[in-house]
C-alpha cells in the first residue's frame, strides 16, 4: 500500500513519497506533507530555477535560496517564475 499523506500544496490525501527526499528536518516534514505529484512538479520548478538562474547546486548560497523557494512552493502562495522566464511552447 502506497504512502498516503494530506499534501499541504493540493489539500487533499494523495500518495506520498517512498523515502524522505533528503536526510534533514525538512526531509522529514516533505515525506509527511509532501504528494509524490507535488514533489514531482518541484523537481521540475527547480530544474527551470538552477538554469533560469544559472545557480551551481553545490554553493550553499544556491542551497539555500532553493530551500526557501521549495518552502512557498509548498507551504507558501506557490513561489513565483523569474521575471524573465519564457515558458517552452508545445
Amino acid at each position: 500500500m502506497a504512502h498516503m499523506v494530506f499534501c499541504a500544496k493540493y489539500k487533499q490525501e494523495l500518495p506520498g513519497l517512498d523515502e524522505p527526499p533528503f536526510d534533514s528536518e525538512l526531509g522529514q516534514k516533505v515525506y509527511k506533507t509532501i504528494s509524490q505529484r507535488a514533489w514531482n512538479e518541484w523537481v521540475e520548478r527547480q530544474k527551470m530555477l538552477l538554469n533560469e538562474y544559472r545557480l551551481q547546486p553545490w554553493t550553499p548560497q544556491a542551497q539555500e535560496f532553493l530551500v526557501e523557494q521549495m518552502n512557498d512552493f509548498f507551504y507558501g502562495s506557490g513561489g513565483e517564475l523569474p521575471k524573465e522566464y519564457v515558458a517552452p511552447t508545445a
